[in-house]
């Protein structure tokens, strides 16, 4: 079987983000590899190894304001309905990844002010 990597980019620009999602932890998964592993190793190699300098937020629950979580995952990030309900309905799913503290705090606030649990990675 020839390796048809038009094809396979064409697939990958019609799918949504959730779909894509799927398909990174399934390589992951089948190869034993990272996606985080080079950003992880540039951080590290930027000096003081102790100081976290980017954070991920991770939706843990939704909470019982589901709609307004998914309005305010909506605003933070630009996805349409389908793709952000699908990050609430889909708890824990990292909502934004590689924000400053401050960024990641203030996402964090939206979310635990319409009821969601957040965790900061």
């Amino acid at each position: 079987m020839a390796f048809d990597k038009d094809n396979i980019i064409e697939q990958i620009k019609d799918a949504s983000i959730t779909d894509l999602n799927d398909l990174v932890s399934a390589i992951e998964e089948e190869f034993g590899v990272s996606a985080a592993a080079p950003v992880a190793a540039a951080g590290a190699a930027g000096g003081d190894a102790g100081a976290k300098d980017s954070y991920d937020v991770e939706l843990t629950e939704s909470g019982d304001q589901k709609v307004k979580a998914i309005k305010v995952v909506r605003e933070i990030t630009g996805l349409g309905l389908k793709d952000a309900k699908g990050l609430v309905d889909g708890v824990p799913s990292v909502i934004k990844e590689g924000l400053s503290e401050d960024e990641a705090n203030d996402i964090k606030a939206k979310l635990e002010e319409v009821g969601g649990v957040v965790t900061l990675k």
